[in-house]
């Protein structure tokens, strides 16, 4: 047996698949701070028998909770002479810019916890200054009195030549075996100086919270089973061992949410679409990204904590490229100082959850708007549902200071929530140069399916799937997903003066780490995959694309043909090309898969008719007019294969609901996903 749980900030997801391809869901509450006894409780909680699992797969928020809450540990920097305070620096790009009082955001290490140290090397890596190693000694003493938890080294240009940061690391282990510490050169190998100190920064800050973490919920699986292989999710949408992942631990700032995008991809190519917009809303957040080709976008200019007033903190580390904002089901809807109607950021979350849960819950969320709209039915919650409070709550918060009624406030509440998701999916679709029109909608997630027909609708999108195992399709994802690893360093060399082989020098040396790594974690030779791109831009251009790059011995035809890759995608992703200018590589970026089994999919077979699946018809309130509806509800385990079912329809699954809005047509497929598309005219 297949297991993969993945933990969210309202409930703890988990996805089992059997040896013959049966799957299986479970959904607990999420146990902040001790995460491990809610992974847990979903595993005994789905009665999954524990000691029979082959392959278990992890994703969790431990990381981005640590960051965003501030809860990481003391944290001291070791930096070359005169770059104490690049940290403080940053970039000069003010994002809030007519704001007088705007402030930059504080660095993680305060100023007193970053110490300098002699040592410098040119930018091709050649020693202008040798380490002083006296000057470490005194730090490391400097930082044992003021209780230091853990040190991260970053030195000019040791992108290019990590041997001064080596030298360090070794030296603080000599001094002090029992601290943390990471080296800038362990984490990313791109140059740019304050993304790459605050990455290695962040990642020493969250280091000993990742261990505990990771050793207690080993300790925990142990208990019930000492004889599977242990994975984590990281944020580059592949796996790694919990040991692997315990060195850069920063790897899993997104270790959840990206597994979705991956599953969203696996499922486009099972069912023969390519080209999807993965649509994932939880009980916090609504997340999307794009996948075209099937190829999911990868990025590693990353920022936590950035929108359009604050700056964030960047990560150069890989992540899947996803849009996320704070609408999910427990987003609190709430007037402003101007008395506009507002949904989120701020969430109920699992405690006390929205009203309708019943435990002590007092703002109306988009729960408690799908609830009295009858999108929701109280019979279907965990909880017995007061819907008079629900009522009550909605009314006084939001109906009485605009002066309508209860459901016209409830739809809203929902209205202004699709407002919001939709402004995301339009950062990651048209904002991009990319037509909803040409994807397809695969959503997932607690309320990805109650939402996502309207917001398709809105974009002119012809489909949406709601895949299996909707729900928990992250935790699905999981299980589709290989052994990954990106190599990524900076390269910088013009395209017409490159030789053939010494790019193919550059990926024999990638090569042999990705091989030692995967080695370490039980992968053989022959089930290890390279795919390999170089970010490029024009000569005197700051940014890049990232480009794909052929395999195998290169020509100088293939160097004709790399550069008018990178011109097309240039024009795709700019609307302009540049024929004259010199071309140059800037990083060379070479991701490794480690191939593992996955589970087979296996088709349904039913029997059951429309009339079997049909639950009751209830009155639903819908938009345009706004009026309520009698409109028929279906269970979705037993809805027959391939029989079209014409809205308005609700279709109701354990801990989620598919909204069917008029002009659209459901049916199931051979896999048991739903398939809705505009009906034809």
């Amino acid at each position: 047996m297949r297991v993969a749980t993945d933990i969210g900030g309202t409930f703890t997801d988990l996805v089992y698949v059997d040896d013959e391809g049966k799957i299986g869901i479970g959904k607990s509450h999420t146990t902040p701070p001790n995460f491990e006894k809610g992974v847990i409780n979903v595993l005994k909680e789905s009665g999954v028998d524990i000691g029979a699992i082959s392959r278990f797969i992890h994703g969790t928020t431990v990381i981005i909770n640590a960051l965003t809450e501030k809860k990481g540990a003391k944290t001291g920097l070791i930096t070359t002479k005169g770059f104490r305070d690049v940290l403080e620096i940053a970039r000069g790009n003010r994002p809030d810019l007519f704001n007088v009082r705007y402030q930059k955001p504080e660095p993680f290490i305060e100023r007193y916890l970053r110490q300098e140290v002699e040592e410098r090397l040119n930018y091709k890596g050649e020693v202008l200054t040798p380490l002083n190693k006296q000057g470490v000694e005194e730090i490391v003493k400097y930082f044992k009195k003021e209780n230091v938890e853990a040190i991260a080294v970053s030195y000019l240009h040791a992108y290019v030549n990590p041997k001064h940061e080596q030298e360090t690391v070794k030296k603080i282990k000599e001094l002090w075996p029992e601290v943390v510490v990471t080296a800038s050169h362990e984490v990313t190998k791109e140059w740019r100086e304050y993304e790459r100190t605050n990455t290695v920064a962040l990642n020493a800050y969250v280091m000993p919270t990742a261990t505990t973490y990771i050793n207690q919920l080993q300790r925990e699986l142990t208990e019930y089973n000492d004889k599977s292989k242990n994975y984590i999710m990281q944020s580059n949408g592949g796996t790694t061992t919990f040991e692997e992942v315990k060195k850069v631990p920063i790897n899993m700032v997104e270790s959840g949410p990206v597994a979705g995008i991956y599953g969203a991809a696996y499922l486009g190519n099972l069912i023969g679409e390519k080209n999807i917009i993965a649509f994932d809303i939880g009980g916090t957040t609504a997340k999307c990204s794009l996948v075209e080709d099937g190829e999911v976008k990868i990025s590693t200019d990353y920022y936590i904590e950035k929108d359009d007033r604050n700056a964030g903190y960047p990560i150069k580390v890989p992540v899947v490229d996803i849009v996320e904002i704070g609408n999910g089901g427990g987003s609190i809807a709430w007037l402003d100082s101007a008395g506009s109607l507002k949904v989120g950021p701020e969430s109920a979350g699992a405690v006390p959850g929205p009203v309708a849960y019943g435990q002590g819950g007092k703002e109306p969320t988009t729960t408690d708007a799908n609830l009295l709209t009858g999108r929701l039915s109280a019979k279907n919650f965990d909880y017995n549902v007061d819907l008079e409070k629900v009522k009550a709550a909605v009314a006084e918060k939001i109906a009485k200071p605009f002066g309508i009624s209860v459901e016209e406030a409830a739809l809203g509440i929902i209205r202004v929530a699709n407002s919001n998701m939709l402004n995301a999916l339009k950062l990651i679709s048209i904002r991009r140069g990319h037509d909803p029109q040409d994807f397809t909608m695969v959503a997932f997630g607690g309320g990805g399916s109650m939402h996502a027909t309207a917001l398709a609708k809105e974009l002119g999108m012809k489909k949406v799937v709601i895949p299996i195992a909707s729900p928990v399709f992250s935790a699905w994802g999981m299980l589709m997903t290989d052994l990954r690893h990106d190599y990524i360093k900076t390269y910088i060399k013009r395209l017409r003066n490159l030789q053939a082989k010494e790019i193919l020098a550059e990926w024999e040396e990638i090569e042999k780490v990705a091989f030692a790594q995967f080695a370490n974690e039980n992968i053989a030779k022959e089930d290890v995959e390279f795919h390999y791109f170089a970010d490029m831009r024009y000569l005197g251009q700051e940014h890049t694309v990232k480009v794909p790059l052929p395999e195998g011995d290169w020509s100088t035809g293939h160097i004709q043909k790399v550069i008018e890759a990178f011109h097309e995608l240039h024009e795709k992703n700019f609307t302009f090309r540049l024929d004259d200018t010199e071309v140059e590589i800037v990083n060379l970026h070479v991701t490794a898969f480690g191939k593992i089994d996955k589970p087979e999919i296996s088709k349904i077979s039913r029997q059951s008719t429309i009339e079997d699946a049909h639950i009751e018809t209830r009155q639903v309130y819908f938009e345009n007019p706004n009026r309520w509806v009698d409109t028929p509800v279906y269970q979705r385990e037993l809805l027959p294969i391939n029989v079209s079912v014409d809205g308005p329809a609700i279709v109701e699954e354990k801990s989620a609901v598919t909204v069917v809005y008029e002009g659209q047509e459901l049916i199931v497929d051979e896999y048991g996903n739903l398939i809705i598309e505009l009906e034809e005219n």
